[in-house]
C-alpha cells in the first residue's frame, strides 16, 4: 500500500508508536498504513458517512488488521472515549467543518499529546482555534496533488503553550533586500492567514498558493468596485489593504532557495 504524498506527509507527523483516531477516515487508508507500517500501535477510524465506512471495514479486513483498528461510524470525536487515543488527525474537510468538530468533543482531548490536521481551505479558522485554546503548533507543512495545495498543520499539548504561542504569533518586520524597499511586517492576522511556520522560509508552493489567492482576491475587488452599494466601499477598502499587505509580504519573503 502506497500513501497520497498529502497523506504521507500526515503519517510522517505521527508520534511512534501512538494510538490515533482519524476521523473523516473514508477507506481508512492512514490507520491501515500506519498500523501495518508499524507507525502507529492502533488505531481508530471514524467515519460517519455508510459507504466509506463500510469501505473501511473491508480494508482493514483485507489487511488482517481488525484487532488494532477498530472502525467506528460516529460524528467526528464520538467515536472515542476521554483517553482513549494520544493524536488525533482529521483531513479532507473544510478549516471550519473541523474546528467545530474539535469544539463539539473538547471533552474528548483530555490525554491527546498531537492534533495532525489538514484543512482543504479556511486555514485560518484553525489556526485561530488552536491558539484559543492554547494548542502550539510545532509544524507546519504545504504540499502541491493532482492541481491542488493542501496544507498540514500539526499542533502539540504542551505546558507553556501560551508563552510559546504569544512568540510564535508576535508580529514581525520583513527585512529583504534593502533595494527592492521591503519594508512589510507579518502581523498576527496575517500569520494566522499565512501560517507562523510557512512563512518563515516561502516554498515555491506556498509562493504559487498566494498567488493564486491575490488573483482570486483582485477579482472579487474589482467586482465590489463596480457596486453601488454604500457597504461596499468599506469592504472594497478592506480588501485594497489586505492586497497590498499580501504582495509586500510576498515580495520579501526568504525564498526557499531550489
Amino acid at each position: 500500500m502506497k500513501l497520497s504524498s498529502r497523506l504521507q506527509h500526515i503519517a510522517d507527523r505521527l508520534l511512534p508508536g501512538c494510538r490515533f483516531a482519524d476521523i473523516g477516515s473514508d477507506h481508512a487508508l492512514l490507520p491501515v498504513w500506519a498500523v501495518k507500517q508499524g507507525a502507529a500501535a492502533s488505531a481508530v477510524a471514524g467515519e460517519v458517512n455508510e459507504g466509506p465506512l463500510e469501505a473501511a471495514r473491508r480494508q482493514v479486513a483485507e489487511a488482517g488488521l481488525s484487532r488494532s483498528v477498530s472502525v467506528r461510524k460516529g460524528d467526528g470525536l464520538e467515536v472515542i472515549a476521554p483517553g482513549e487515543v494520544d493524536v488525533i488527525t482529521i483531513a479532507g474537510m473544510g478549516g471550519a467543518l473541523m474546528t467545530s468538530i474539535l469544539e463539539a468533543g473538547k471533552d474528548k482531548l483530555a490525554g491527546v499529546k498531537r492534533l495532525i490536521l489538514q484543512p482543504n481551505v479556511g486555514e485560518d479558522f484553525v489556526r485561530r482555534w488552536l491558539l484559543e485554546q492554547d494548542w502550539y503548533v510545532s509544524d507546519e507543512a504545504i504540499v502541491a496533488e493532482d492541481g491542488k495545495i493542501y496544507e498540514i498543520i500539526t499542533a502539540d499539548a504542551v505546558s507553556d503553550a501560551a508563552r510559546l504561542n504569544e512568540e510564535l504569533y508576535k508580529e514581525r518586520p520583513l527585512q529583504g533586500q534593502e533595494e527592492a524597499g521591503c519594508s512589510a511586517a507579518l502581523t498576527k492576522e496575517l500569520l494566522l492567514m499565512m501560517g507562523p511556520r510557512l512563512t518563515a522560509q516561502a516554498s515555491g508552493v506556498f509562493l504559487d498558493k498566494w498567488s493564486s489567492e491575490i488573483s482570486k482576491l483582485e477579482k472579487i475587488h474589482r467586482s465590489i468596485a463596480g457596486s453601488q452599494l454604500p457597504a461596499s466601499r468599506s469592504k472594497e477598502q478592506e480588501l485594497s489593504l489586505l492586497i497590498k499587505q499580501l504582495k509586500e509580504v510576498l515580495a520579501c519573503l526568504p525564498k526557499v532557495k531550489p
